[in-house]
Protein backbone atom coordinates (compact mmCIF):
# COMPACT_ATOMS: atom_id res chain seq x y z
CA UNK A 1 0.00 0.00 0.00
CA UNK A 2 1.29 3.40 -0.97
CA UNK A 3 0.25 6.98 -1.50
CA UNK A 4 -1.20 7.66 -4.92
CA UNK A 5 -1.84 10.51 -7.29
CA UNK A 6 -4.81 8.64 -8.79
CA UNK A 7 -8.22 10.22 -8.37
CA UNK A 8 -10.10 9.29 -5.21
CA UNK A 9 -13.28 10.96 -6.46
CA UNK A 10 -16.44 9.12 -5.42
CA UNK A 11 -14.86 7.41 -2.42
CA UNK A 12 -16.86 7.27 0.79
CA UNK A 13 -16.92 5.73 4.25
CA UNK A 14 -18.15 2.11 4.47
CA UNK A 15 -17.83 1.67 8.26
CA UNK A 16 -14.18 0.54 8.21
CA UNK A 17 -11.60 2.12 10.51
CA UNK A 18 -8.07 1.54 11.79
CA UNK A 19 -6.52 2.63 15.09
CA UNK A 20 -3.20 4.48 15.01
CA UNK A 21 -1.49 7.73 15.92
CA UNK A 22 -0.74 10.40 13.33
CA UNK A 23 2.99 9.72 13.85
CA UNK A 24 2.50 6.01 13.14
CA UNK A 25 0.73 6.70 9.84
CA UNK A 26 3.31 9.30 8.85
CA UNK A 27 6.10 6.80 9.55
CA UNK A 28 4.38 4.15 7.42
CA UNK A 29 3.00 6.25 4.55
CA UNK A 30 4.77 9.59 4.53
CA UNK A 31 3.52 13.13 4.83
CA UNK A 32 -0.25 13.46 4.52
CA UNK A 33 -2.30 16.08 2.77
CA UNK A 34 -3.72 18.48 5.36
CA UNK A 35 -7.28 19.79 5.42
CA UNK A 36 -8.63 22.43 7.75
CA UNK A 37 -11.91 23.38 6.11
CA UNK A 38 -14.03 20.27 6.69
CA UNK A 39 -12.99 18.97 10.09
CA UNK A 40 -10.10 16.79 8.93
CA UNK A 41 -6.56 17.27 10.23
CA UNK A 42 -4.91 14.57 8.09
CA UNK A 43 -5.76 12.81 4.86
CA UNK A 44 -3.87 10.28 2.71
CA UNK A 45 -4.84 9.23 -0.82
CA UNK A 46 -3.72 5.62 -1.15
CA UNK A 47 -3.79 2.63 -3.44
CA UNK A 48 -3.38 -1.07 -2.79
CA UNK A 49 -1.28 -3.58 -4.73
CA UNK A 50 -4.18 -4.09 -7.16
CA UNK A 51 -4.46 -0.37 -7.98
CA UNK A 52 -7.66 0.16 -5.96
CA UNK A 53 -7.76 3.65 -4.45
CA UNK A 54 -8.83 4.44 -0.91
CA UNK A 55 -8.39 7.22 1.62
CA UNK A 56 -7.29 7.40 5.25
CA UNK A 57 -8.58 10.38 7.24
CA UNK A 58 -9.62 11.55 10.69
CA UNK A 59 -13.27 12.49 10.52
CA UNK A 60 -14.48 15.63 12.26
CA UNK A 61 -12.39 15.63 15.40
CA UNK A 62 -12.67 19.43 15.32
CA UNK A 63 -9.48 19.90 17.32
CA UNK A 64 -5.78 19.66 16.53
CA UNK A 65 -4.61 16.12 17.18
CA UNK A 66 -1.73 15.23 19.43
CA UNK A 67 0.75 13.45 17.15
CA UNK A 68 0.92 10.52 19.59
CA UNK A 69 -2.84 10.31 20.20
CA UNK A 70 -4.39 7.02 19.10
CA UNK A 71 -7.61 7.62 17.18
CA UNK A 72 -9.90 5.75 14.82
CA UNK A 73 -9.12 6.68 11.21
CA UNK A 74 -11.82 6.34 8.58
CA UNK A 75 -11.09 4.37 5.44
CA UNK A 76 -12.89 5.63 2.35
CA UNK A 77 -13.29 3.74 -0.90
CA UNK A 78 -15.57 3.29 -3.86
CA UNK A 79 -16.97 -0.01 -2.55
CA UNK A 80 -17.02 -1.73 0.85
CA UNK A 81 -14.91 -4.65 -0.39
CA UNK A 82 -11.99 -2.26 -1.02
CA UNK A 83 -12.28 -0.52 2.36
CA UNK A 84 -12.52 -3.82 4.25
CA UNK A 85 -9.42 -5.14 2.45
CA UNK A 86 -7.53 -1.90 3.06
CA UNK A 87 -8.54 -1.65 6.74
CA UNK A 88 -7.51 -5.25 7.43
CA UNK A 89 -4.07 -4.87 5.83
CA UNK A 90 -3.48 -1.39 7.24
CA UNK A 91 -4.26 -2.46 10.80
CA UNK A 92 -2.08 -5.55 10.41
CA UNK A 93 0.82 -3.38 9.22
CA UNK A 94 0.27 -0.87 12.04
CA UNK A 95 0.14 -3.60 14.70
CA UNK A 96 3.23 -5.39 13.36
CA UNK A 97 5.25 -2.18 13.07
CA UNK A 98 4.12 -0.57 16.34
CA UNK A 99 3.31 -3.31 18.86
CA UNK A 100 1.37 -1.95 21.82
CA UNK A 101 2.42 -2.86 25.35
CA UNK A 102 -1.18 -2.76 26.52
CA UNK A 103 -4.47 -3.25 24.78
CA UNK A 104 -5.17 0.48 24.47
CA UNK A 105 -8.43 1.71 23.05
CA UNK A 106 -8.51 4.90 20.98
CA UNK A 107 -9.86 8.02 22.62
CA UNK A 108 -13.31 9.03 21.47
CA UNK A 109 -15.28 12.19 21.99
Amino acid sequence: MKQTKKSVLDTSFHNDTVSATPNELITLFGKPMYYTNDGNNFHWDMEDAFGNVFTIYDWKHYHPLNMDETINWHIGGRIAKITKFAAYHLQKKIDETFPKLFNQKPKTK
